[in-house]
């Protein structure tokens, strides 16, 4: 077989295009990598016919002209040409292809890289993950005709539909949309949390962006791997010193090495994963930290008016003293009310009322100095009755403290009555004022629910079950939650029957 030769580059090569040069070839082989083994050159007289990269030209024992693919071995028959002319200088010498007048844009280079020839070019899918430093949200993956020449990759333009269409929009592969510089980039086998695809390849430049390129064919993409490392480690050495890139080993025919090359840049993924992650924590903790110290007390909120004192889940003694009253506004006005509107009502202070309307009353009692219980929305008396337990309830330290919790449940298990009855009114009389005096409104006030107890059904034991646990409590909770609560209800019946000598009338 005899060889055709094949073409040389003039200094102004042009990236290559499928439809621009080689339009015969792209309806029967859309996915063509093309390698070139020479560069370009205008077609002289020893060379009858130019063959595209990555193909070389042979004349078959049978006297047809076939190209022939450098890596599939695949044979197939030269088209006739589209445009032939007759040589100026000899009439004589056979018909050539005449070059494509159309000019592609080429990525501006330096002096020193505009004679070099064209490295690869081919098809490939690709994706941009970071822009300068910015990470991107989404990845919106695209095939694209690529060049990779004079250390510089360029990304054509080209629709979702060329590489089944066969690439046939020259206007758009004429329009490169990225360009990378190799000089001081890397390359690597993309980890599995960057691209679930599979042949992915993972390009850093200089200037910290990120590019993801993938191609489903293992060969094409090993090809591609090893043309962008050459070109990387060809440009390093001009890089000062101490900015050389690390650059991936180009190391081929063994998937061993393939899967160590992977496990290899995941963990330095991860790394660097994780040291980010690290960088905005401590980004957000100094952010957040800034901002508490620029934030204006609750006082000087107070102060201003921006921010009103709540009422439940206020201390007592800060309430009282916040109102200038011995005993909370809201529970005065919560008895007086109860009282007003009958003692004699069924199940008092032991039917619930409608926990949203009390929730109501509860965000209009802290919002809103100006409290009218008289109003249509507070009509049932037990929605009262409910708020004021949950006042109770919400104390931070319940009305009898913590601190007397213990002594207490010693005094209600003394076995002589006269002792246990003079025990707890002494430890009564030890609570502080304000818990004394709120003490004393209350259980005063019960006992008037339980002189209607033939009315209401509500016993000093059924009272004692409803506020035991409300009114004493202690500070952790214990194991023996059940004997303890009978404990509880035994101090509050006990007060109850001795409301008069423990609070006698002044």
């Amino acid at each position: 077989m005899q060889p055709c030769m094949s073409p040389g580059s003039p200094r102004d090569q042009r990236p290559p295009t499928p439809e621009t040069d080689y339009p015969e070839l792209l309806t029967s082989y859309p996915e063509e990598d093309y390698f070139p083994v020479g560069s370009f050159s205008e077609p002289g007289p020893t060379s009858p016919l130019t063959a595209p990269p990555g193909w070389s030209c042979h004349i078959s024992p049978d006297k047809q002209m076939l190209y022939t693919n450098h890596f599939t071995q695949e044979q197939v028959p030269v088209p006739a040409p589209r445009n032939i002319h007759k040589s100026s200088q000899d009439s004589d010498t056979p018909a050539q292809v005449s070059p494509p007048e159309e000019k592609v844009p080429v990525p501006e280079v330096s002096p020193e890289t505009q004679t070099q020839t064209l490295d690869k070019a081919g098809v490939l899918h690709r994706t941009k993950t970071v822009d300068k430093g910015k990470r991107l949200r989404k990845k919106h993956w695209i095939t694209s005709w690529t060049v990779l020449e004079g250390g510089v990759l360029t990304f054509f333009k080209d629709s979702k539909t060329s590489a089944a269409g066969g690439l046939r929009n020259p206007s758009k592969l004429s329009t490169p949309e990225y360009t990378v510089e190799l000089k001081g980039a890397s390359l690597s086998w993309a980890p599995k949390e960057k691209s679930s695809k599979k042949n992915v390849l993972e390009l850093r430049s200089r200037d910290g962006s990120e590019y993801l390129i993938q191609h489903d064919s293992e060969a094409i993409i090993n090809t591609w791997h090893k043309a962008i490392t050459l070109g990387i480690e060809e440009l390093s050495a001009d890089l000062p010193l101490g900015e050389e890139s690390e650059i991936s080993s180009a190391d081929f025919g063994s998937s061993e090495r393939l899967g160590n090359w992977q496990e290899d840049d995941a963990r330095q993924s991860a790394a660097l994963s994780t040291a980010s992650v690290e960088s905005d924590l401590s980004r957000v903790r100094h952010k957040l930290r800034k901002f508490l110290q620029r934030r204006p007390t609750m006082q000087s909120l107070r102060e201003k008016g921006y921010i009103k004192d709540q009422v439940f889940g206020c201390a007592l003694a800060a309430l009282c003293e916040r109102e200038r009253s011995p005993v909370p506004r809201f529970v005065q006005q919560c008895i007086r009310t109860v009282e007003a509107r009958g003692l004699d009502i069924d199940g008092l202070y032991r039917i619930s009322g409608n926990l949203a309307t009390i929730q109501k009353l509860r965000y209009k009692v802290d919002h809103d100095e100006r409290l009218d219980l008289d109003d249509g929305r507070w009509e049932d008396v037990h929605v009262i009755t409910g708020a004021l337990k949950l006042f109770f309830r919400e104390l931070p330290e319940p009305l009898f403290p913590f601190s007397h919790f213990s002594q207490f449940i010693a005094a209600i298990k003394l076995q002589d009555h006269a002792q246990r009855s003079r025990c707890v009114r002494d430890l009564v009389r030890t609570l502080p004022a304000p818990n004394l005096d709120t003490l004393r409104v209350l259980f005063q006030h019960l006992c008037r629910v339980i002189e209607h107890g033939e009315q209401n059904r509500m016993s000093v034991q059924s009272v004692a079950i409803v506020f035991g646990p409300t009114l004493l409590r202690p500070e952790t909770e214990e194991t023996t939650v059940p004997m303890t609560m009978v404990f509880q209800n035994q101090v509050v019946e006990l007060i109850l029957q001795q409301c008069s000598e423990i609070f006698p009338p002044h």
